[in-house]
């Protein structure tokens, strides 16, 4: 029993295969070497023809090498954790924390209101005592029909709550858990609670949908709670009071569930917003939970989940104290980020959605270079880390202190004191989006907050289960994708930029490798100006007749098609060994063209007219439900270009114009081909028909 004590509540393994990434990189170092002997000894002379577009073309290739170099520091040295519930079970099951949960929604159309609740009643329904679980809910929107939803679900609680204890039910979302399991008929008495859980979800579904069409609230449903008052003071989204309702307090006697027990607190807030005062979007809204949460629960550990992210593992709470109350390494850890996954991907994954080796193998790769970035969902945090708090090597958390702390005051005094924590004004002359809480005025604060949190002194952990803990919703359309990429890029390069970059901000703060990781996500910007460059001016320069490769008989074009295809062939071994397949891998390249040339392009030309003053920053919100329609041609796998867009203009002009010089290639070399043309522009030929290959699509 004692030996028990002293073992650790998590271990780190580096992970496998390690040599041979290692092979890889050397044979794809010694390659690019060789290609950079013959490019410095066949520059050509001023004279000729081509000199400033194979210059263009060098520099390119200098910022390919370069980033190809950050991608391998990120990969070079991955590690994988594993926890043992079982331990902290035992030595803590009496002293556990509180968990305060954040669950964020904007706007009730994009954000329909059940798939709020499935994700809020998912979190409720931890494998955790309830009684130390308090679930908020941050309405940006300030939609009465989000409200009436939340009135629903915290009434549905008490009975999908007892039914998922006792049956052991998995996953916790409702929507997810009826549309995939069968029927227990072998077993009349769950048969019988299964049949009634599903049939009260669906009524209690068909409610809320049918009062969401209305768009408005009857006045039957008005009188069910006092707080439906509060909507006669909005006058819009943007221009109404604190509205904040506690809807279970755990402490009351009457929140119960069906069987007796006591259910998590669940609080909706909608924080006041005035046209004068700038509201700093998700941002805004976290800081102002992480208020009022301190005065009504005030728990030591914060999970914060988007409201289309829920959660699909019930023991990922205790998973996340595996780090946080390790008696060793436990102290310093800030926060604990989960995967981003998905559940509605298809087979082959047409808009590259996944992130598979990004959560499979960089962000382990960025744990071992010193810890993950904060990706702004599925996130547990130390309560101090989001209040500016420093690590210091004398802090230890107090965890019995924590698990004994009780506000004496009424629900309704708790509503109105704690209105003032999320009012507009509040926050001026303060630390707030500045020393404290989430970071402003940047569109990727996530990522910003953590880097922050990593200078502070703080330890950040990765932690990927075999069951993932969170699902989310990818986007449907091609438009969706690159808007979001479009808004993470600005993001990252704004960081990359300031004062926040890695190297300025984390200089003797953090490890140079963790600076370089970062690199790899604020650099993807940049990116757009190499690859425009490679997707344009060879196509130009073979439409008029100039070459800017080697002969295809030259014997140091062997370095080129090593590197190729040694490259590629690794990229789709890897894509497939994280569970993609051939035509997903594919899928994947043609993304990555298009995110470069439109997101990434649009990402640093916005960027740059903000610093001039153009433009105002924005947060744009990616829709998480699509009409029939759509969602069937993304079953289909058929790719959807949705409205009209700059970013379609874009794609179809290169595609076209990838077209013209391609059919233009062929034409010189047949007419030519006594002359042996095509040995000279054999590997433009190719680069271009491989881009007019790539944009059948368009």
């Amino acid at each position: 029993m004692a030996k028990d004590e002293n073992l650790p509540l998590f271990t780190t393994k580096l992970a496998k295969g390690r040599i041979l990434f290692q092979f890889y990189s050397l044979l794809i170092f010694v390659g690019t070497c060789f290609i950079f002997v013959y490019r410095l000894s066949h520059i050509p002379t001023k004279e000729e023809t081509g000199r400033w577009a194979w210059m263009g073309l060098f520099f390119s290739k200098l910022w390919f090498c370069f980033y190809w170099f950050v991608t391998t520091v990120v990969r070079w040295n991955p590690v994988y954790r594993n926890t043992f519930k079982d331990r902290l079970s035992h030595r803590y099951e009496k002293a556990l924390p509180g968990i305060d949960i954040f669950v964020c929604t904007a706007d009730p159309v994009i954000e329909p209101p059940v798939m709020v609740i499935n994700t809020v009643l998912s979190v409720m329904a931890y494998d955790y005592p309830p009684e130390k679980l308090s679930v908020y809910l941050s309405d940006d929107g300030g939609s009465e029909l989000t409200f009436y939803a939340m009135l629903e679900a915290s009434s549905f609680s008490k009975i999908w709550l007892p039914f998922c204890k006792k049956f052991k039910v998995e996953p916790r979302l409702l929507e997810a858990y009826f549309r995939t399991a069968v029927e227990p008929l072998g077993e009349p008495v769950k048969a019988k609670d299964w049949s009634t859980v599903k049939m009260l979800y669906e009524d209690m579904k068909k409610r809320i949908e049918n009062t969401t069409k209305l768009d408005r609230i009857s006045e039957e449903i008005s009188k069910e709670h006092k707080g439906f008052k509060e909507w006669i003071f909005v006058a819009s989204r943007r221009d109404h009071q604190t509205i904040l309702q506690i809807l279970i307090d755990g402490r009351e006697s009457k929140a119960m569930d069906i069987q007796g027990q006591t259910l998590p607190t669940l609080v909706c807030l909608s924080r006041e917003k005035r046209p004068q005062y700038h509201h700093h979007f998700k941002a805004g809204a976290m800081n102002a939970l992480i208020r009022v949460s301190s005065r009504i629960s005030n728990s030591p550990i914060i999970l914060n989940v988007d409201c289309d992210m829920y959660s699909n593992n019930s023991m990922s709470v205790r998973d996340a104290l595996c780090f946080f109350m390790d008696e060793e390494k436990g102290n310093e850890v800030g926060f604990i980020q989960f995967p981003q996954a998905f559940e509605n991907l298809t087979k082959n994954d047409v808009y590259g959605s996944s992130l598979n080796v990004l959560m499979e193998l960089e962000m382990p790769g960025f744990d071992g270079n010193g810890g993950p970035c904060y990706i702004g969902t599925g996130c547990f945090h130390r309560r101090e880390t989001l209040s500016g708090q420093k690590y210091s090597k004398i802090y230890k958390a107090d965890w019995k202190r924590w698990s004994n702390i009780s506000v004496d005051d009424s629900t309704s005094v708790l509503e109105e004191t704690c209105k003032v924590l999320a009012s507009c004004s509040y926050e001026e002359n303060t630390q707030w989006g500045k020393e404290m809480g989430l970071k402003y005025d940047c569109t990727v604060e996530d990522v910003l907050t953590g880097i922050v949190m990593q200078c502070r002194g703080w330890r950040s952990i990765y932690f990927n289960p075999e069951r993932k803990g969170f699902l989310g919703v990818a986007p449907t359309t091609l438009l969706q994708s690159l808007v979001q990429h479009k808004r993470w890029s600005e993001g990252d390069f704004h960081i990359f930029a300031s004062r926040h970059c890695p190297f300025v901000l984390g200089y003797k703060r953090i490890p140079l490798k963790l600076q370089l990781t970062y690199c790899m996500n604020l650099l993807w910007a940049t990116n757009c100006l190499a690859t425009l460059y490679y997707v344009i001016v060879p196509s130009l320069c073979l439409f008029r007749g100039i070459s800017l490769f080697l002969e295809i008989t030259n014997s140091w074009v062997l370095a080129f098609v090593f590197v190729i295809i040694v490259h590629r062939a690794y990229s789709l071994g890897e894509f497939v060994w994280f569970g993609g397949t051939f035509k997903g891998w594919w899928n994947d390249q043609r993304m990555w063209l298009y995110k470069r040339t439109t997101s990434y392009f649009f990402g640093l030309l916005d960027y740059i007219l903000k610093r001039l003053g153009f433009t105002n920053s924005a947060f744009v919100i990616t829709t998480k439900v699509a009409d029939d329609d759509v969602s069937q041609r993304y079953e289909q796998e058929v790719m959807e270009f949705g409205t009209s867009s700059p970013m379609f203009t874009i794609l179809a002009t290169l595609a076209l114009l990838n077209a013209i010089c391609f059919v233009s290639g062929l034409k010189r070399v047949i007419a030519n081909v006594e002359t042996l043309v095509w040995e000279q522009f054999a590997l433009q030929i190719l680069l271009c028909g491989l881009l007019v290959f790539i944009n059948l699509p368009i």
